[in-house]
Formats: structure tokens, sequence, C-alpha cells
């Protein structure tokens, strides 16, 4: 064999290579024995998952099963009575509008009563001041002038006595 330069370059390349291809070799038997070990357990799982899952999916579906006609009819009965519900609201809401109007015409006659006798009693309280008051004042005004005619002969009669005294009054 021949070491010359171009020999030994083909060797180190040769035993690079084998090295790199054993390397290749290793990785894939430890991809190989990763994946076995990711295959059992995902196995694993599996079993698990199917001892416990399926009979509760098992029991689910059952009780949807179960419920599902209950559920139907709780649906129907609800659209009923909320059926029910949208025509007593209108039949209510009619009759509050009829009490509210017939309420509204009341309240108008009894303010118009109201109205009426307050305008009656205030002509019939100016109609009594007149026919009262006005005797009133006239005798009032008779006596103010009998009194005053009493007074004035009254001072006279003070004068005279107290003329008559020689103004010796006490």
């Amino acid at each position: 064999m021949q070491t010359g330069p171009g020999g030994w370059v083909q060797i180190t390349f040769t035993i690079v290579a084998a090295v790199a291809l054993l390397m290749q070799a290793f990785v894939l038997l430890g991809m190989l024995i990763a994946a076995r070990l990711a295959l059992r357990r995902a196995e694993e799982l599996s079993t698990k998952a199917e001892e416990h899952a399926l009979p509760a999916l098992q029991t689910a579906r059952q009780l949807l099963d179960d419920v599902a006609p209950k559920l139907k009819v709780a649906a129907q009965n609800l659209m009923e009575v909320s059926a029910t519900l949208r025509t007593k609201s209108v039949t209510v809401t009619d009759a509050v509008d009829d009490l509210v109007k017939k309420t509204e015409v009341q309240v108008e006659r009894v303010d118009e009563m109201v109205t009426g006798t307050l305008n009656s009693i205030a002509y019939a309280t100016a109609t009594v001041q007149k026919a009262v008051v006005t005797p009133v004042r006239q005798v009032s005004a008779v006596l103010s002038g009998l009194r005053a005619g009493f007074d004035v002969l009254r001072s006279r009669e003070t004068q005279v006595h107290a003329t008559a005294d020689g103004d010796h009054f006490v």
C-alpha cells in the first residue's frame, strides 16, 4: 500500500465516514428503543382509557338517552307556558288599559263636580257676605251715628257742669 499524500486523506475520510455511519446506527437504534417505549406507554394509556373512559361514555350515553325525551317534554311545556303567559299578559294589559281609561273619565267627572261645588260655595259665601255684611254695616253705621250723637250730647252736659262748678272739678 502506498501511503502518499493522497492515500492518507483517503484513509482518514474512510475512517470518518465509518464512524459517522456507526453513530447514525446508534442514533437510529436509540430512536427505535424510544419509539418502542412510547408505543408501550401509549398502549398502557389506551388500555386505561378503555377501562375507565368507555364505561363513563356508556353511562353518559344512557343518561343522555334517558334525559332527552324529558328535555323535549320540558321544552314543549315551557313553550306552552310561554304562549299562555303571552296571551294572559295581553289580556291583563287590555284590562289595565280599560281600567286606566275608566279611571281617567271618573277623575274628570269628580274634578268637574268638585270644581262646581267649590264655585257654588264661593258664590254662596259671596251672597251670604253681601246679604249679612251689608245690613250689618248699615246697622253699625247707624249705631256709630247714634253713639256719636250721644257722645256729643254727653260732652255738652259735661261742659255745662264744669262751668257750674267753677272749674273746681276734681
